[in-house]
């Protein structure tokens, strides 16, 4: 569906996602609307009275129509900010499952910044869709009643009123044009410098080591010219729209009220319909609340549409298929990836890894081994081919299934989680991760997984141990990658190794080796390196030269081949 088109439909829903409460919105809205055309009626006929010695009910029924409007004015704040709240929450929520659901190629093609961006403040925008549809279409129900309140008291005062309205209805549709495109440019260059942003302060201790702090800071706000260009575009249509209404509006007021003061010479209308015209015509010609509302109405558009542009992006389908019986057998049958290009980064690849067994994977830099690491445990799809895990296809799995069966550990691994203990148990299930009922350190599942990755001495030293939260705990790189590892070990069939040892010493790198390599047919593992002790420990070794597999045997066969020895080779590490 094209994206335009999905953010009108995305609008629609967020409209109804606010629920009772953009009904009862609408519905204290419309009768603060009712209450406000009445008002000048009630007026006029209570100053007839009063000149009349007429009943003073119309004075009590006009004090009653203006503490109805107090009311409305309370109730409508109320509503409006418990609709948003909802409609805001409901669409986060799906966004984010959205995201969660895209695989890992489609989140790279925008900034984290940006995303966030959206996921925060662009939702909120859009969230607030249900107030400025229902606001908007109220605020234009008084000019229109005033029209017909005129024509019955003097069809020349409805005319009069009408074409000026006519007037503005063209000025305003002109500045929803223009407003739209001015707010949706600054909302894609906001995103563009928040996304530039977050770089920069992940990559804080570089740029300070490099002295670059100024060349980063004009890189970050390189488009904040586009930005104020934008920014200033739509105050300037928004002041342009008012200054028009502002203009019009007093001459549409006075040509009312010459009418009607004429009518009330020539005994058309009373001193008190006189009043009530005078009223209408204010009411009338006062479209600065009409204004507002449009311009909330263009920003609430303005968000769904960069909302969209996620949603229209198709997530990553799941199957529902479970795991036989099985120790993990991997086959990857003519997968092929290309980068958004068109350049092929693999390009049919066939590889059969047996279950239990060690596959070191290997190759220059830009060789594919990271890809062909990803596409092996489903972070995305290949674009052709197929990947079978004990003989079911990846996309026919369940995703639960899935997630038990392989398990990965990167060379820059993110520690998720409120605790290490929780850092170390995401992979795994629920009762398995949670917290035990009594008071000792971790679970068995997750004292195990540390234990493998070499990181329960270090996990033992921190003031709360497993408990310690992890933004206090102060971790080296290479703790930190055993912690991801251990989060790894949780696996059940597939562990893949993406260069997950690369920040480790000498010694723990070799006793996690040994915990690795050193328990044959207990799982699967493939072990994307550039370390030749890690490749001449495993069972096989997968070449990959330029997206191709260039070669599939033990270390100890591929070593004959010189192209094969300078991949080891300092200028060719790398993954």
């Amino acid at each position: 569906m094209p994206t335009f088109a999905m953010g009108d439909r995305l609008l629609r829903q967020t409209v109804l996602a606010g629920g009772g409460w953009t009904a009862v919105l609408a519905a204290v809205a419309l009768l603060g609307a009712a209450a406000e055309l009445l008002l000048p009626a009630a007026l006029g006929r209570a100053v007839d009275a009063a000149l009349g010695d007429g009943s003073g009910w119309w004075a009590v029924s006009a004090c009653g129509l203006v503490v109805i409007l107090i009311c409305v004015d309370t109730l409508t704040d109320l509503a409006s900010g418990f609709g948003a709240a909802r409609a805001t929450a409901g669409l986060r929520r799906r966004l984010l499952r959205h995201l969660f659901a895209l695989d890992v190629r489609a989140t790279r093609r925008h900034p984290v910044g940006d995303l966030v961006g959206r996921l925060v403040g662009q939702a909120a925008d859009a969230g607030q869709a249900g107030n400025a549809v229902v606001l908007a279409t109220v605020a234009v129900l008084p000019p229109l009643g005033s029209v017909v309140a005129l024509a019955i008291l003097e069809p020349a005062l409805g005319v009069t009123l009408l074409v000026g309205l006519g007037l503005l209805a063209v000025l305003m549709r002109a500045f929803v044009a223009d407003a739209s495109a001015a707010t949706a440019g600054y909302q894609r260059v906001l995103g563009t410098i928040a996304g530039r942003l977050l770089e920069s302060l992940t990559g804080a201790r570089t740029i300070a080591a490099a002295g670059t702090t100024q060349r980063e800071e004009d890189r970050v706000l390189a488009a904040l010219p586009e930005l104020d260009q934008h920014g200033r575009r739509t105050w300037e249509l928004l002041a342009r729209a008012s200054a028009r209404t502002s203009a019009v509006a007093p001459l549409l007021n006075l040509s009312v009220i010459a009418v009607g003061g004429y009518a009330l010479t020539a005994g058309w209308l009373t001193p008190g319909e006189l009043v009530a015209a005078v009223r209408y015509a204010a009411m009338g010609a006062g479209l600065g609340a009409v204004l507002a509302t449009l311009n909330h109405l263009v920003r609430s558009r303005a968000g769904t549409q960069r909302v969209a542009e996620l949603l229209t992006q198709p997530a990553t389908p799941a199957g529902d298929r479970r795991l036989p019986p099985g120790g993990g057998a991997l086959r990857l049958r003519g997968v092929c990836v290309h980068a958004d290009d068109g350049r092929p980064i693999l390009d049919g690849i066939d590889l059969d890894v047996p279950a239990g067994a060690t596959v070191a994977v290997v190759g220059a830099s830009g060789a594919g081994k990271s890809t062909l690491a990803a596409v092996a445990g489903r972070l995305y799809d290949p674009d052709r081919g197929e990947v079978r895990l004990d003989g079911v296809p990846l996309r026919d799995l369940d995703a639960a299934a899935l997630r038990r069966a392989v398990g990965y550990a990167f060379d820059r691994p993110v520690l998720i989680g409120a605790t290490v203990h929780d850092a170390i148990g995401l992979a795994l299930p629920v009762d398995s991760a949670a917290p035990p009922a009594d008071r000792s350190p971790a679970t068995p599942a997750v004292l195990r997984a540390a234990r493998l990755a070499a990181v329960a001495d270090v996990i033992d030293r921190l003031p709360g141990g497993y408990r310690t939260p992890l933004v206090d705990t102060p971790l080296s790189g290479g703790e930190t990658q055993r912690l991801g590892l251990a989060r790894a070990f949780a696996a059940e069939r597939l562990l893949i190794l993406d260069d997950a040892t690369s920040s480790l010493d000498t010694a723990t790198e070799h006793r996690i080796t040994a915990a690795v390599l050193g328990r044959a047919g207990e799982r699967t593992r493939l072990v994307v390196t550039h370390r030749t002790a890690a490749a001449a420990a495993a069972d096989l070794v997968a070449w990959l030269d330029g997206g191709r597999l260039r070669g599939l045997a033990p270390h100890r066969r591929l070593w004959a081949d010189p192209d094969y020895r300078a991949v080891f080779q300092p200028a060719g590490g790398g993954s």
